[in-house]
Parts: C-alpha cells; sequence; structure tokens
C-alpha cells in the first residue's frame, strides 16, 4: 500500500499534471500562432489592418472557432470597417496539422456585416479587392550560368477544403448623395458555397482570404446590378449626372468581371 502511495504521489500525479500542463500550454499556444497567422496574412493580402478578437481551438472536437474578425476600411473612409465577421467555424483534421497539407472539412463564415462606402467613383470595396495579388505571366527567362541558388524560406503549408459556406452576410451601401433619394442600400447576400478548394492547386491562407473576397465581391455586384439601375432611372428626372455616378460606382465595383464563387 506504502509503495503505491509513493508511487501515485511521486510518479503519476506529477505526470499527469505534466500533460495537463503541455496540453494546455499546446491550445494556447496554437491559438496564439492561428490568430496571428490570419492577421498577418490576412493584412498582406488586402492591404489593410486585419484582426481577430478571439480563436478557441478544440483539439478533440477537430473545431477551431473564430470570433470578431475584422476588416479595416483604407484611409479617407467615414466608417472605420469594411467588414465584421459574427462568427466563423473550421472542422478539421487535426492530425493533418502535423503534416504539409492542412485537411479541412468545412469553414463557416456566418453573420458577416459589409458596410461598402462610396468616395468619388470609387469604393472601399473596391480599392481593397484592388491590393489583391494579380497573377503575372512568367516569360521564360534567357540562358544564364548556373550558379548555386540560395537557401529558399520554408514554404508554408498547404490546404485542401472540403466545403466553405458563407451564410448571414448583411450588407449597406452607402452612395453617393442626392437630393430627395436615400443615398443607403440595405440588402443580404444570398449564402455562398464553395467547394473542393486546393485540390488541384496550391492554396494557402493569403489565396483563401483572396477566393472568401473575391466570392463576396461577386456576390455584392450580383445582388445591386438591378438595384442599381432601379436607383438610377429613379433620379433620372432630378439629376442625370448624379445617377449615372450611382450607377456606375455601384455596378462596376470591382473593375472587371469576376468568375463565379464556386469556380
Amino acid at each position: 500500500m506504502i509503495t503505491k502511495k509513493i508511487i501515485m504521489k511521486f510518479v503519476v500525479i506529477p505526470v499527469v499534471v505534466l500533460l495537463l500542463v503541455l496540453i494546455v500550454g499546446f491550445i494556447v499556444a496554437g491559438n496564439l500562432i492561428i490568430k496571428k497567422g490570419i492577421e498577418v496574412a490576412g493584412s498582406k493580402t488586402l492591404g489593410v489592418p486585419v484582426t481577430v478578437k478571439s480563436i478557441n481551438l478544440s483539439i478533440l472536437r477537430g473545431r477551431v472557432a473564430i470570433k470578431g474578425l475584422v476588416i479595416k476600411n483604407p484611409p479617407g473612409y467615414a466608417n472605420d470597417t469594411l467588414l465584421d465577421l459574427g462568427e466563423g467555424v473550421v472542422n478539421l483534421n487535426i492530425g493533418s496539422l502535423l503534416s504539409n497539407t492542412i485537411k479541412i472539412e468545412l469553414i463557416k463564415l456566418d453573420g458577416t456585416k459589409m458596410t461598402i462606402e462610396q468616395k468619388g467613383l470609387t469604393n472601399n470595396l473596391k480599392e481593397i479587392m484592388n491590393n489583391l495579388p494579380k497573377e503575372e505571366k512568367k516569360e521564360p527567362a534567357p540562358a544564364v550560368e548556373k550558379k548555386p541558388a540560395p537557401t529558399a524560406a520554408k514554404p508554408g503549408k498547404n490546404l485542401t477544403i472540403t466545403k466553405l459556406e458563407i451564410t448571414g452576410t448583411n450588407v449597406q451601401m452607402k452612395l453617393l448623395p442626392i437630393a430627395g433619394k436615400s443615398d443607403t442600400m440595405s440588402f443580404k447576400l444570398d449564402p455562398i458555397i464553395m467547394e473542393n478548394l486546393g485540390t488541384g492547386s496550391k492554396l494557402s491562407i493569403a489565396t483563401l482570404i483572396e477566393k472568401v473576397m473575391s466570392a463576396l465581391a461577386t456576390g455584392v455586384a450580383k445582388q445591386t446590378a438591378g438595384a442599381a439601375v432601379d436607383l438610377g432611372k429613379g433620379a433620372i428626372n432630378t439629376t442625370t449626372g448624379e445617377s449615372k455616378k450611382i450607377v456606375e460606382g455601384v455596378t462596376g465595383l470591382f473593375g472587371g468581371k469576376k468568375n463565379e464563387p464556386n469556380k
């Protein structure tokens, strides 16, 4: 009996406590790493500050809860933010965190609030979309003498996502003011669903952010196309020039046609 008590006191209990401390430390460190990764990648990709209030990693459930993700506006806008995410949930394969490819079963973003503010013939969403990295055509390099290649930076992890859902997105669009007309449009986006991301090409956090923003931008463009024309017609008798600016500003949000969200 004495021997068992000694083993429990000096071996088993300390080992259990150590394991609990390591698990808690891993979770805390994991939360900080994920939070920092989203903020750094988001800010670099969008060209504006991106912040996250909290990340909650549940190892046993393979679940990451995201709250308070905010995308700030470029300088010069009255409103401080473009986008405020209500909550996000990520279901992933925990074992894949140790591999080069992180396997995510589901990303669900719900209750997002977007405030699109027009400034002249541009707006905050268009400015941020213009910050997204452009694909450059690679021309064949001339033949040169081969030199030892410098040590390459360690590549980031690849992502594969089975399903991504964006639901409950509420948009408020502040247009150029016209006498006697409302300068604000409010509407809700249709659900956006994307599937099998990262299976055909490399998908990083930055590329994922780009895809999500492009999908939201496309949803806004589709939702406002008819409304912008109606608003323009309604204002045509009072000030044709200003109504034309409104239509151009709303329907030309992105400076070109975007791909469908699920492509």
